[in-house]
Parts: structure tokens; sequence; C-alpha cells
């Protein structure tokens, strides 16, 4: 098979990697749990892709997690439940059926309404499929999400019904809070690792406050962790030393100079 621009062609060569007999012996061994995990993994590698700003790999990432959706379309075709094209058809029909103020009669609407009226097509489209409606204001926050991003959507969920601080120093009060109780159970590993999922829950929240994704940030600090260790361990490689040769007073001060030096080059 060649290379091709056409959606079908990936289409044809899943189906030969799934064929019995002639395909992929490992392709034909997994299932939707099995495959699941990589399709998380290749959807955070698009992430990681437009965080770096890689263009050149944010294409070949797309095609990776496209993969994923013409695998799980291939083993759902298998089984007579859909395909490919009914997911394509599912998906156009959706937006379609919410942007009628772009395909319809509303027009004019701001993004914050565009963003309510969202909600209520979503609404109306359970009620027409018999779904029972989900009550609670916490409610359709999926558990799955990373635990940052689905604190950040519990909080804003909560705050829309006024369940919320409106100045972020009374959260930074309340890390402090948090900080506090887990000094005071620190003896208690047990008690102190639950008061850390509360300092979190409440860092994330004055994350939310600042207008800041916390997931983005705290990627943003591993690289930055990530490059200054690199410094101490090239300082080190200077003095003839590794890490594990090193005090960590002397990592420390290696700290503070790369620190510095990023502060000094605007960093």
């Amino acid at each position: 098979m060649k290379p091709s621009r056409d959606i079908a062609r990936l289409i044809e060569i899943m189906a030969a990697l799934r064929t019995p007999g002639t395909g992929c012996p490992w392709d034909l061994e997994q299932d939707f749990s099995t495959i699941a995990p990589y399709t998380l993994e290749e959807a955070y590698e698009v992430a990681d892709a437009i965080a770096r700003g890689d263009l050149k790999h944010l294409k070949d990432e797309l095609g990776d997690l496209l993969l994923q959706v013409v695998f799980h379309a291939r083993m759902a075709e298998e089984e007579g439940a859909f395909d490919f094209g009914d997911v394509v058809e599912g998906i156009t029909a959706k937006l379609i059926r919410r942007h009628p103020h772009v395909f319809a009669d509303e027009q004019g609407r701001t993004a914050e309404a565009v963003k309510g009226l969202w909600e209520r097509i979503k609404a109306e489209e359970k009620a027409e499929r018999g779904e029972a409606a989900e009550t609670g204001a916490l409610a359709g926050v999926p558990v799955a999400l990373p635990a940052l991003t689905r604190a950040l959507k519990l909080q804003d969920k909560a705050g829309r019904v006024g369940f919320d601080w409106n100045d972020p120093r009374a959260v930074l009060a309340k890390i402090r809070e948090e900080a506090d109780e887990i000094e005071a159970e620190l003896d208690r590993r047990e008690a102190a690792a639950a008061e850390v999922g509360d300092l979190l829950f409440a860092v994330v929240n004055l994350a939310r406050h600042l207008g800041a994704d916390p997931e983005g940030v705290l990627r943003a600090t591993n690289v930055k962790f990530e490059r200054r260790f690199a410094a101490i361990e090239k300082a080190l490689a200077a003095r003839g030393k590794r890490p594990q040769d090193a005090s960590l007073e002397e990592m420390d001060t290696l700290w503070d100079a790369a620190k510095a030096a990023e502060k000094a080059a605007g960093g």
C-alpha cells in the first residue's frame, strides 16, 4: 500500500492490520480497554508539541491521534456497533446542531452567550435520547480527567452557583491554612497525605482565580526544573563530578546560580 492524503487509505490500512490470518498479531490482540491508554498518551503528546511550539511534530502527533480514532472505529465496526463514517457523521451533525449562530438563524452572539447556548443544546440532546438529566451543580465532570484539570472544572462549576471566593488573596490564605494542617499531621503520614490533596486543590483554585491553567503552569515548571537541573549537572561535570557525588549544599548553590543566570537573561 502506498501513502495517501485520503482518509480512506488509512481506514484500509487499519482494516488490513486487523484482518485475522494476514494482519498484525499485536493489532489483532487489542481491544478498546488496551488501546485506551495509548489514546490518552497520544492526546498528551499533541498537547506537548503545541506547548513547545513544534509544528513539525504536531503534524506527526495529530496523525498518531487520528490513528487512535480509526483504531477504535475499526474495532466497533467489527462488533457491528458503528464505523468511522458514523463517527464523522455524528460529529458533523453535532457541530451544525450546536452552532445555530453559524449555520442557522441565530446571529451576533457573544462568546459567553454561545457557551451557554452550547450547554442548553447539550441538555436538549440528552433529553431527546431519553437520558436522565444529570442533577447537582457538579454533574458532568468526567472522572477520568487528569486530577488538576478535574479540580479546576469542579471549582468552576461550584463558582457558577456562588460557592467561591471573590478575591485571590482569600484563596492564598486558604493555601496557608492547608499548609499549616499538613505540618500538624507530619507525624501521621496518611493524614498528612490527605492534607496535601487539600493543598493541591486550593492551589488549583488560586490558579483559576489568576486565569491560569494549572496543568499548563505545572508543565512549564517541570520544564524549568529540568533546565535548571541540567545546568547543575553541567556545572558538576566541569568539576569532574556527578550529582550523586555532590552534597545537597553544593547542588543548591549551583541551582541558585542557574536561577540567577536565567533571570539575568530575562528568563
